[in-house]
This record gives C-alpha cells, structure tokens and sequence, in this order.
C-alpha cells in the first residue's frame, strides 16, 4: 500500500480549507470552539500517551485510572441544568456520535420498559426524524412504526395516536430538529396523545442532535428541558452546534432508568458496564470541559442568537426574490425549491424529496462559519440562474 506523504497531507488541508465556504447544506459548525485547546493538550504532555475512557464515569470504584472518567462525569453534571434534570438524578456519558446517543437511547429504553412489563416495546418515530432512528430499530431488532409528518416536519399526533398499540409498551422518538426540514416534535400534544391512549409503559427518548445544542442558549430552553417534557433521555451532538472538531455527543438520563439496565460487573475494571460503548475517547470530554470554561454560556447565547438571525436573513432574502423556500421557527435549516445542479454541487447542499411539496427540495444548515457574505453570494447565484433561464 502507498505510504501516505507529508504532501498529500497538506493538499488534503489546502483542498479542504478553500471548500469551507461553499459547504453549508450540513450541520457543521466550522468555526472549531476547541482551537485553544489544543496548545493546553500539548503544553500539559498529555498528547504523548493514549488516555481510555473505559467503563462508567459515575463509578468511583473504577480501576482504570488512565483517563479522564472525572472530566467526563464533570461535564454531564455541567451540562444537566441546560437540560432541566436535577443533579442528584442526573446520570449520562459522552458518546461517539449522536447516533451512538440515541442506539443507548433506544437500548436504555428497551430494558426500562422490560424490567417495567416484560414485554418488548414497538418503537414510534417519525418518517422524517433522522435515518438513525430506523437504522438503529432494525440493528436492535426492534419493531418499528414510522408516524407520519406534517408540512413542517414535525410528527403527525394524529397519526402516532392511530398507530399507537396500548398493549405493547410505547417507546417514542421525539426529534427536535427534523434532518431536512428542522422540524420540532411537539412533546406537548405527544404526551397528551400517550396520556389518552395509556399503553401500558411510555419511553420518550428525545433525537436533539442539533437542536439540542443551541436551544438551551434561547429563549426557548423549556423545548429541551426533561422537567417540563416529560421525556427519559436525551441525545445532543457535540460537532454540530459545539463546534467541537471531531464525532461525539452527549447522553443524558436519570439515574432510574440507569438503575434498570442489565447489569454487567467487570472484575478487570471493577466497574458495571452498563453501555453498549467499551473504550471510549478522553479528549471529547476534555473537549466538552474545554469549550464550556473556555468559551461559555454568553459566547453561545451569542452564536445561537446570530445563526438564527442569519437564517431568518437567508429565507427573508430568498422570498423577496421570489424563490420558493421555507424555514420552520426556532430553526438554522431553510429548505427550498432546488436550484440548478451548478449550485446544489458548488454548495454542497443536502437534496430530499418532501410529499407535501411540489417537486425536488434542497436546504442550507446555517451554521455559526456561514456568514452574511457567503450568504449573499449563494443569493446572487441563486438570482443569476433565475435570469439566465
């Protein structure tokens, strides 16, 4: 195999730094919160040997003492009041993705409603919610029903309460930012629609990926807040809106519904190994800790607030030119009629089919790296293939 040269490496940086402005159809945030960061990581020596965050970061009894396990259980608590759930409920851990969030959402939620009933639930999310949901069904084995959505991309209530089955247990994907369209499930009428139907055990997993991220930092904190929704856990990605520079995410539960996973004591480690995840990276946590001691509530407050503000400006933009798009509140997505294949590859933008729509759709994920000026550019292409048809 050919070795891999310093040279490649750098046309692979230079190659991957000219196309960051004209990559916003993914929810990236490309201004890294973490450069800082790694001065700190090289400065300490910490870089010169390999930490494992293995086992559970809430057990004080674990052997393995090569990592950053009281980081990790630092940052959960950190970040636990952004998601209304009291301190001493709080259990959680720091995954490799958000789709690693919501496969121990789903298997979390699994093993609550056996240890509750006895029986396997039957899994509802919507059609619209992210591919995950579906993909980490079928991985589990799980039955699975798809809820239709409505023109905004929220789950249909009316739908999950006809597909409902009040003999099996429920356990219910609630998605708070659509992939596609930025839809936000309504958790109010979901859990109105559970009370009136009583199957005979409710889990509510909520999928935050994005949302869930810079919704604490609004106005509207309360969307994501397990006091107030009534949900059991909850994924939040930490490379979306965190702008943390490499896959992971958070996992946050309560301590009950940890109490009634399977239990797996590991003499090597001394630790229950609950988890489906074993060895897991310590510099995500370090990375978590970094950003909120470093960067701060305020500073993200500023950014959720500039990137909406920015999306509204893109949507507001494109209606006053008389392009077909929309954008749902409290979202960073606009989706809109797809322009011509010139500028869906220049931008990189993400393509879908929607049935309530007429015809071919794409969107732009306003992130915290895309900027008026770029967005005014992606106007003016778009204005041109307008004039030019």
């Amino acid at each position: 195999m050919k070795d891999l040269k310093d040279e490649e490496l750098v046309n692979l940086a230079r190659h991957t730094y000219l196309r960051l402005d004209d990559t916003i159809g993914y929810p990236v945030n490309q201004n890294s919160n973490v450069v800082g960061f790694y001065d700190w990581y090289t400065k300490t020596g910490l870089c010169d040997f390999m930490m494992d965050n293995v086992g559970d970061p809430f057990d004080e009894e674990n052997y393995f003492v090569l990592s950053a396990l009281g980081i990790e259980k630092r940052v959960i608590k950190m970040f636990a009041p952004y998601y209304g759930i009291p301190l001493d409920k709080v259990w959680g851990f720091i995954t490799n993705s958000c789709t690693d969030s919501n496969n121990h959402g789903m298997y979390f939620g699994v093993k609550k409603l056996l240890s509750e009933t006895g029986k396997m639930p039957i899994v509802y999310v919507s059609s619209e919610a992210h591919y995950s949901n579906r993909r980490l069904a079928d991985l589990q084995n799980l039955e699975c029903r798809l809820i239709d959505f409505d023109e905004h991309g929220s789950m249909d209530p009316e739908d999950l309460r006809r597909k409902l089955d009040p003999s099996r247990p429920a356990l219910v994907v609630c998605a708070l930012g659509t992939t596609f369209m930025g839809g936000i499930d309504n958790l109010t009428a979901i859990n109105k629609v559970l009370d009136e139907v009583k199957p005979i055990a409710v889990y509510k997993h909520v999928d935050a990926a994005l949302f869930g991220g810079y919704l604490p930092f609004t106005d509207h904190k309360d969307l994501v807040s397990m006091t107030k929704m009534k949900y059991d856990s909850i994924a939040v990605s930490g490379h979306k809106f965190f702008g943390i520079d490499e896959p992971c995410g958070l996992f946050l539960t309560r301590k009950d519904v940890y109490a009634a996973q399977t239990s797996f004591k590991v003499d090597y480690l001394n630790s229950n190994m609950a988890m489906i995840s074993c060895s897991r990276s310590a510099l995500s946590p370090l990375k978590f800790y970094w950003l909120m001691t470093h960067v701060g509530e305020e500073e993200l407050r500023r950014q959720a607030k500039e990137f909406l503000d920015n999306a509204e400006y893109l949507h507001a933009k494109l209606t006053e030119i008389g392009y077909p798009a929309w954008r749902n509140p409290l979202s960073n997505t606009v989706y809109l009629k797809r322009p011509a294949d010139w500028i869906v590859k220049k931008y990189t933008l993400a393509g879908g089919k929607i049935p309530q729509y007429d015809g071919p759709l794409c969107h732009v994920v306003v992130m915290q790296n895309v900027t008026r000026v770029i967005l005014d550019r992606f106007i003016a292409d778009i204005k041109s293939s307008l004039e030019n048809k």
